[in-house]
Order: C-alpha cells, then structure tokens, then sequence
C-alpha cells in the first residue's frame, strides 16, 4: 500500500443521501478529496423529508435553525417549515455543492466489511455487486426505518392500512372511520389535518403526550428581503435561537428546578386553555414529567383532539382483528383504515445492514446491549468507519444540523491525517471510548430521559442510546480539535 494518500487518491464511500449525508459529501470536496461515492437506495435526495409526505409533515426546529450553517435560506416562508419546503432546500443544496455526480441512487447497501490486509472497506449492494473504499462514513441516521409493533392478528385486517413516514396517498380518507395508533410527532402534525376530513377519528393513546405552544409564524416578503440583504440578521437570528435553546437545557435535568417547573407550567397552561372539559384535560395530562419523552409543539392539537368525531382511546392495543382494533379492554373498535404513528427503529442502529469490522467482529453484536460510540462518530474495532448522526447526538432540545456539522469537522481532521501521513487507518481506543461513555451515561442519568417512561430515547433496558447529555456548546467544544491520543495507529505497509 501507498505510504498515505491525498485527497485524490483516498477514496470515500458515504451511506444516505439525507441531511448528514450530503452535508459530508459537500465539506469533504471542499477538503479537497475527489473520490466520493455517496450511495441511497431510494431514487433521491432528501432523506427523511423524502420518505415522510404525510398531511402537515413538518419540523419541530426553526427553519433558520435547521439549515447549513454555510448555506444559509433567506427565503423561508413559515418559521417552523413544512416538508415541501425543507425538501426543496435539500434538493437544491445537492445542486448548488455539486452533490449529485456523486450520487449512486437506486442503491441498496447491505454490508459493509472491513479487510485488514488493504485496509479498505468493501460495500456489498443489494445486487450483490461490490464497491471498495478507503474511508467509509455513515449518514444514515436514527430516524428512516419505520417501526410497527408485531400486533396480533396485523395482517389479517381488511381494509388500508399504512406507517404514517410511507404515508399512502391513494388511500381516501374522506368520510372514513379511522383509527391511529399512537400519539408521538408525527401524530400531532397529521391528525388535525385528516380530521377535517374523515368520518370518525379513532387515537389509541398508550400515554399521553406533553405538548407546548407551536406560534406558527409565517415570513412577510420584506422580512425575506432583509434576511437576505442584511445576511448579518440570519446569523443573528439563528444565534438567538440557539442560545435560548441551550439555555433551556435545564429543563431536561431531574429534579425540580426552575426551568423544568416553567416547561411543565407552559405545558399544562397550554392544556387548559384549549381543552376546558375537566375529564377530557385528565384524559390528556400526562403522568411523567416533561421531556422524558419527545415535547409535542402543536397549536391545533387538542382542539382537533375535542372534535365530535374524535374518539380519544387512553389504551394500548391488544390486537387488530379483520375490523379493526381490540383496545387493552378487550373493546374492538370498528375502522376502515389503520395509520401507524408508532415512530422508528430508532435504537437499532444502521439495520438492517450489516456492518463487520476487525477479525470479522460485527457491529449488531458489539451494540447487542445498546449502541454507544466514541464522541457518537467511531467505534473500536472499525478502523476508518466514521459515523454522522450516531449514539447519543441526538438532541431535545435544539438543532440536530449543529451537532452533524461538529462531527464533520472532526471526522475530516481524523481523515485528514490519513491522506496526509504515513498513517492507513485510525481505529478508537477502547479505553478511550469506555471513559468517554461513562461520563456520558452519568451525566444522561441525571436527565429526564432516563426517567419512568418508556421513549424512543432509550432501549427497553432503559439505556439512552439517542440523545447526548448536554448543551450544543458543549459538544461543539469537544468535537473542535481531533485528538489523536484517544486513536490507535495502524500504519501504511
């Protein structure tokens, strides 16, 4: 092997053609690396605001807040942006940074295997083709694989049935009985929309949810206009927002201190004001304390929840019978159509794709007791394999764009030091990565996502494998500087 390589020799292949993704593929050409193969088994760009078109689809982050920090949007119409626009903001990126040469869509990876002779990966497609690479990074992130619990009898249902992320278009929902399951995000953006139009309503509600104010804002033309004249208004906008964000990560700490007390009165306030029968407010209050699990933002919510033909069912579901759903009580409630809103796989990591590194160890089996990664980007044992949007870099509270653009910075150092040296891969000490995680975990431990409820933040051991434990600040501060101390050395023969 070549004692290092530059950045047109190295060659990188990149996983998902989502935000992280084609984030990596524009700062790596701006590195100076060439040889970039980005793959997506869809037929686009876009990732999670591709595949999730479902009525009222939008972000719960301030457009401002989540878009590149080097591409900055003067343009967008609401503060809290719907899909359609986010989509387009991503399709036109990949234009603008030339992403798409790179681009190999309709491409399914299904393992990716590291060989410790050559020091590369190869990547097996779902066509059984191969594609070998120096660098291999993933963007695939927490949030694509839908998940639908094994219900009993799901199959045998006889009318349309669908996830709310692969919503079905075809399907008319006009006049019909409807039963959702669930009451997460995706719930709360989608339901005051078919309730307009459907018959009857039906919401299966394990628990409910807390739930804040959203004050939808949408933008006047002059504000574009000074947004993109005066770009010094973005930056401070986007800062503001930030800052107030991080600011308010106390809220998520245990304990009763004051912002936590403020959230949970916002919450309840908000509760009061649109819901005012007494036993429909009980029905709605949660038993948990907020941010255990994921804050609702919603201002139609709960006055589409007291709607005459909603039904709010305060029960899990037992099982789905050719009619419809048989709640915990045994009661089957009859539907013409069944909406999945039971969120993502979004614990098991990288599945269903399979990834082995040294000695053929794999990674399903490393992460068997929960996921967890060194700064959430590298894993012992997976030499050049870098993550973005991995364990533990999920937030609660602010834009998760901030935290892929630290990890970029610091994978492109660690990349940087194999192009430039006499260095063919670098592999995380397992030291390093046991010190940094049990700070990590200590610190989670003391947060309301390790509280008594059952969330997407977690495993069902109680382990939190999404969310990292402090303010973007702080991260950013680790993420700054690449530290070659806490990585193994594997020199070019």
């Amino acid at each position: 092997m070549q004692s290092g390589k530059d950045g047109t020799s190295l060659s990188i292949a990149v996983l998902g053609a989502g935000m992280s993704g084609l984030a990596a593929v524009a700062k790596l050409k701006e590195a100076g690396y060439s040889k970039i193969d980005l793959f997506e088994k869809s037929d686009g760009v876009g990732g999670t605001w591709r595949d999730n078109t479902y009525p009222g689809c939008g972000c719960d982050v301030p457009s401002h807040l989540y878009s590149y920090s080097f591409d900055l949007n003067p343009d967008w119409d609401y503060k809290w942006s719907l899909q359609p626009q986010i989509l387009q903001y991503f399709e036109d990126f990949a234009d603008k940074f030339g992403v798409r040469p790179h681009c190999h869509f309709n491409t399914e990876i299904t393992d990716c295997s590291y060989d410790e002779a050559s020091r590369t990966w190869t990547l097996t497609k779902a066509d059984g083709t191969t594609h070998t690479a120096d660098i291999l990074i993933s963007g695939l992130g927490q949030l694509n694989i839908p998940s639908i619990p094994d219900f009993k009898g799901k199959d045998s249902f006889g009318g349309a049935s669908f996830h709310s992320a692969r919503w079905d278009h075809s399907v008319d929902l006009k006049g019909k009985t409807v039963c959702v399951i669930g009451n997460g995000p995706s719930a709360v953006q989608f339901l005051p929309e078919i309730q307009k139009q459907v018959g009857k309503l039906i919401n299966f509600q394990r628990s409910p949810a807390w739930c804040r104010p959203r004050g939808q804002r949408k933008y006047t033309e002059a504000d574009k206009r000074a947004f993109d004249k005066q770009r010094w208004r973005i930056n401070w906008y986007r800062w503001r927002i930030r800052a107030f964000a991080d600011f308010g990560f106390t809220a998520f700490h245990q304990g009763e201190n004051g912002l936590a007390k403020s959230m949970k009165k916002m919450c309840l306030k908000h509760l009061e004001d649109q819901v005012k029968d007494p036993e429909m407010r009980a029905l709605l209050t949660p038993d948990f304390e907020p941010g255990c699990k994921r804050i609702l933002i919603s201002d139609d919510y709960y006055p589409a929840l007291i709607q005459p033909n909603v039904e709010v069912i305060r029960q899990g579901v037992k099982e789905i019978t050719p009619r419809g759903v048989v709640g915990d009580d045994g009661v089957e409630h009859a539907c013409d159509v069944i909406i999945y809103a039971t969120g993502f796989q979004s614990t098991e990591f990288l599945t269903p794709m399979q990834v082995h590194g040294r000695e053929g160890v794999s990674l399903n089996e490393v992460w068997k007791d929960g996921a967890e990664a060194y700064k959430g980007v590298a894993v012992p044992g997976f030499p050049n394999f870098f993550l973005l949007y991995g364990p533990n870099t999920n937030l609660g509270h602010n834009s998760i764009i901030l935290m892929v653009e630290r990890q970029l910075e610091y994978v492109i150092q660690a990349i940087g030091r194999i192009a430039a040296k006499e260095v063919a891969a670098l592999d995380v000490k397992p030291e390093a990565m046991k010190v940094y995680n049990d700070k990590l975990q200590a610190d989670l431990g003391r947060t309301v996502w390790a509280g008594d409820c059952a969330s997407w933040y977690k495993t069902e051991s109680g382990k939190v494998t999404n969310n990292w434990s402090g303010k973007t600040t702080e991260y950013a501060a680790i993420m700054r500087k690449f530290d070659p101390d806490s990585w193994q050395v594997i020199p070019a023969d």
